[in-house]
């Protein structure tokens, strides 16, 4: 199912509407489609390196009101909609406990998630289910979709094409050492 759905994706990067697919995509990933936009950016990116920054910004506001669709979900509809999303994810057994911890760490898991290959749209239902604020929602959201597509954007645009090998198969293990990094540093600074 992921691999002509992998495809798809990549076929609407040519596509004259491409920014249209882009958004669409960006948005439904966000609270339920399997394929990150990351996938559509990159060739887009590549074609017309001059829209790079357009490419980014769309694909950020897309990705956050997308979000804000998952938060909604979560918020007003986990039972019917939400739990079903989670547990073909693989999420169902770690809700409840996720749940009771979830908004003490709220803005690092919305900043984790929308940063690195974690499933972003876990992270927005699961926002709205444990009735994290709608405003950390939001400014982290923007702050961590805003880090990566604007990243990929400018590798992208910087190096062009032999950076497309890395941006597919390695930066999301790059992002999240960077998450790590930043959040172990947070936490040394808390106590020392």
């Amino acid at each position: 199912m992921i691999r002509p759905l992998y495809d798809w994706t990549i076929r609407l990067s040519d596509h004259p509407r491409a920014l249209w697919a882009l958004a669409f995509v960006a948005f439904i990933e966000s609270s339920v489609f399997p394929i990150p936009p990351d996938l559509l950016m990159i060739p887009m990116i590549l074609a017309r390196p001059s829209r790079a920054w357009l490419i980014a910004l769309v694909a950020m506001v897309a990705s956050v009101l997308g979000g804000l669709l998952g938060y909604a979900i979560g918020a007003f509809a986990f039972d019917s909609i939400g739990q079903p999303i989670l547990e073909s994810l693989g999420k169902g057994d770690s809700m409840a406990s996720f749940n009771e911890k979830f908004n003490d760490v709220g803005f690092w898991a919305v900043l984790g998630a929308g940063i690195t290959p974690f499933p972003y749209k876990v992270i927005t239902i699961m926002s709205g289910w444990t009735s994290m604020p709608l405003a950390t929602f939001i400014v982290t959201s923007i702050i961590a979709r805003g880090i990566r597509f604007f990243l990929i954007a400018a590798l992208l645009w910087r190096f062009g094409s032999p950076i497309r090998d890395f941006i597919e198969k390695r930066l999301g293990l790059v992002f999240t050492a960077f998450f790590v990094l930043l959040v172990g540093g947070f936490l040394l600074v808390k106590y020392l």
